[in-house]
């Protein structure tokens, strides 16, 4: 299943119904979808603020289960700007807010609270795949 749609800030509770309506199908458990719904908000706020700016463009989200072992795939595609979250130095947790610097720590949750992170940039979109084991 997947769903196409503006990339806006107001569209992430889309995005994230139309997911948690693929997790009800397949009884995911309350903490999976929890983390699910964070990653959810982080990548499409992302692609939202950050790949068309200041343009509005489009963003795919699709949503595939996997048996043996079970397992939620959730892939997010746009045409903005080329850009790999994954190279991005993961913050120091250790320092306090100010002494970290602004930004990364949205995509450092995900691949905390994923057991899979995959970026590629292919074909004029920017793919970024997130895997969550049920």
């Amino acid at each position: 299943m997947e769903i196409t749609l503006p990339a806006t800030i107001e569209n992430v509770e889309k995005v994230t119904e139309f997911v948690n309506a693929e997790l009800a199908k397949i009884n995911c458990p309350a903490k999976a979808k929890a983390e699910i719904d964070i990653a959810i908000d982080e990548l499409f706020s992302n692609i939202a603020n950050y790949a068309y700016n200041p343009e509005i463009g489009k963003a795919t989200v699709k949503v595939e289960v996997q048996e043996n072992p079970q397992a939620v795939v959730i892939t997010f595609m746009d045409k903005g700007i080329p850009y790999d979250p994954l190279k991005r130095e993961d913050p120091n947790v250790k320092l306090s807010a100010d002494e970290r610097g602004i930004g990364g720590l949205g995509i450092f949750m995900v691949k905390k609270t994923m057991d899979s992170v995959e970026y590629e940039y292919k074909d004029n979109h920017n793919i970024l795949k997130i895997k969550k084991n049920i």
